[in-house]
């Protein structure tokens, strides 16, 4: 049986729009009493965000590493300008961290320099990762929407790979040019007024019968449930994964990092660990029907989870 302690967590970047000081108090709590290996930070979502975290950047990122986090910087998820650009090109000069690519142009710049993929990069096949890999990429986080049987070949196809799941958090689904967040609200993206911040878990879209669809988030779309695989993570870890990204959500992000080290540790049995992240995130219910070939927004229930991973 594989040893589900030689894992790590990962905290993946901030999407949402957070007033300064609460992004930089959030990390810092990260930083003190959160089990997460690494932390991806930075904007990734809109760059006329910057602003608001840069003051804080270097204090976080110090403070982070003095806990003995490793840091990694995140890219645009979608480069629209050239100011966009130059930037990740500085970042990727002058830089001595690691840099996370979410945007095409990102690997463009970062070819042969040590980085990591994000989940926002479609990593669908085995050839897809070994290209990027052989471009220096370290760590891959494959996208939400993979089902484990296209996970569990690409892991076995690359067992040199440090590949990444993206186990907790509302997904990244897509990302526009144009902001219907800032539209909804009788903005428009150039004279947005920084809207996003309203709504610091997303703003909820409802289908015309009311029914709970998707989040805007800026320009970026996420789904409304939240996926878990923290019932899962057993069989992730059989499969040969050893990361697992926590994507931040308004909620208390060190109790939802205690407890997948409390599941991927043994010392909290998955049912019960699910039972209690309900409790930690009541803003969406929870989902796993990605992981399973089925609709993002369904939840299968662990019995059955079980079943499917290891049919009779």
């Amino acid at each position: 049986m594989t040893d589900m302690k030689k894992t790590s967590l990962t905290l993946g970047p901030v999407y949402y729009l957070w007033n300064a000081e609460k992004w930089r108090d959030f990390h810092f709590r990260i930083a003190d009493e959160a089990p997460v290996d690494r932390v991806v930070i930075g904007e990734t979502v809109c760059s006329k965000r910057q602003h608001f975290i840069e003051p804080h950047l270097a204090e976080v990122v110090e403070r982070l590493e003095n806990a003995g986090k490793t840091v990694i910087l995140s890219t645009l998820a979608l480069v629209t300008l050239n100011r966009e650009s130059k930037q990740i090109r500085e970042m990727a000069e002058v830089s001595e961290h690691l840099m996370e690519a979410n945007d095409l142009s990102a690997l463009a710049i970062l070819k042969d320099k040590p980085h990591t993929i994000g989940p926002l990069v479609n990593v669908y096949n085995a050839p897809t990762a070994r290209l990027l890999a052989g471009r220096g990429a370290k760590r891959i986080c494959l996208p939400p929407e993979l089902p484990f049987s296209s996970v569990k070949e690409i892991v076995a196809e690359l067992p040199d790979i440090d590949f990444e799941v993206f186990a907790f958090g509302r997904m990244p689904l897509a990302i526009s040019a144009r902001c219907a967040h800032a539209r909804s609200k009788g903005k428009i993206k150039d004279n947005c007024q920084f809207v996003c911040g309203e709504d610091p878990d997303g703003l909820p879209v409802r289908t015309l019968d009311r029914q709970s669809f998707l989040a805007l988030n800026g320009v970026q779309t996420v789904s409304h449930a939240c996926q878990s695989l923290l019932g899962e993570l057993d069989h992730l870890v059989e499969a040969g994964v050893r990361s697992f990204r926590l994507s931040p959500q308004d909620c208390d992000m060190v109790a939802v990092a205690k407890l997948h080290r409390a599941v991927l540790d043994g010392a909290v049995d998955a049912d019960a660990g699910v039972a209690k992240l309900r409790q930690l995130y009541a803003a969406a219910p929870l989902a796993n029907g990605f992981h399973h070939a089925k609709e993002g927004a369904v939840w299968v229930a662990r019995t059955r989870s079980l079943q499917a991973a290891w049919p009779a």
